[in-house]
């Protein structure tokens, strides 16, 4: 088996790569050479014989996204994890803003283009919390989130980021209804501390992260589902769904509608260079 998980260099994704690498070749996915250096030799550690590629992408820029898909073979399962918290203005070198095109544009072009090569395959998009995020819909007519707002300032880029884990879980519907040997779902890992999220967080949103570091579980345990949905038989063509502690749970009624899905699917095609149809694999 060969599994793809993006964001492997620390946090949930390296815990995911390290579960997953009992079981199957791991693709690590990091921005950094030094940090995929430095998480193989502490995935090795805790897997002796663990068979680990490494693969350098900065995921906000969409070129490097297609030579990523360009590179990979056809994968068994992927993992896409990889998801930051930034300041709104903060923009890539092809002048997209960071935080929409590394949390939502990053996935949905990669896991279009592997799909269009894949066989039977699993997919699996690390989201987060579906009842806290039925209070932060997508606004379709700004997907860069700029005319949000909150009691607070330093919390916008927090709202924002919920803005685009509900473009994941609209993006993971459409993609699921629209593959036939390719299975498609959501997992909430849970609030999970030792990631590196809130490394750019400051103000408010810097002691929330605070707080909940001081009591939440560690990585380990935010891998749990995104393995299970990986792997286990119990979900074997289960697809279209969110799954928190290996439960299927609802989302919210605006991350459902087939017409809001459509559209974000449509702007997220124009967005990265993509036609709106995607390839079916028939089985």
């Amino acid at each position: 088996m060969l599994a793809v998980v993006t964001g492997a260099t620390s946090g949930i994704g390296e815990a995911i790569a390290t579960r997953l690498a009992r079981e199957a070749t791991v693709v690590l996915v990091g921005r950094d050479d030094d940090r995929l250096r430095e998480a193989r030799g502490r995935i090795t550690k805790a897997v002796p014989q663990a068979d680990l590629v490494l693969e350098k992408a900065d995921l906000a820029l969409g070129k490097e996204v297609r030579d990523l898909a360009e590179r990979l073979p056809m994968p068994d399962v992927v993992v896409s994890n990889a998801a930051v918290i930034t300041n709104l203005d903060d923009r890539t070198a092809e002048d997209r803003q960071t935080l929409l095109a590394t949390n939502h544009l990053a996935p949905y072009l990669l896991l279009r283009l592997l799909a269009a090569k894949s066989r039977k395959a699993r997919f699996v998009i690390v989201g987060a919390d579906p009842v806290a995020l039925a209070r932060v819909p997508v606004d379709l007519d700004d997907l860069e989130s700029r005319h949000l707002t909150t009691p607070d300032p330093d919390l916008t880029p927090f709202a924002a980021y919920g803005r685009t884990k509900n473009m994941n879980a609209m993006f993971a519907y459409a993609l699921a209804r629209r593959l036939d040997t390719i299975t498609v779902n959501v997992a909430h890992p849970g609030i999970i501390a030792g990631t590196r999220l809130g490394r750019n967080a400051r103000g408010a949103l810097k002691e929330l992260g605070d707080r909940l570091a001081r009591t939440s579980p560690g990585p380990d345990v935010g891998a749990d589902t995104p393995c299970w949905l990986a792997t286990s038989s119990e979900v074997d063509g289960q697809t279209g769904g969110c799954y928190v502690d290996r439960r299927k749970v609802p989302t919210a009624d605006h991350t459902t509608d087939p017409a809001r899905c459509d559209r974000l699917w449509r702007e997220s095609a124009h967005l990265v260079g993509l036609s709106e149809h995607q390839e079916r694999r028939s089985r």
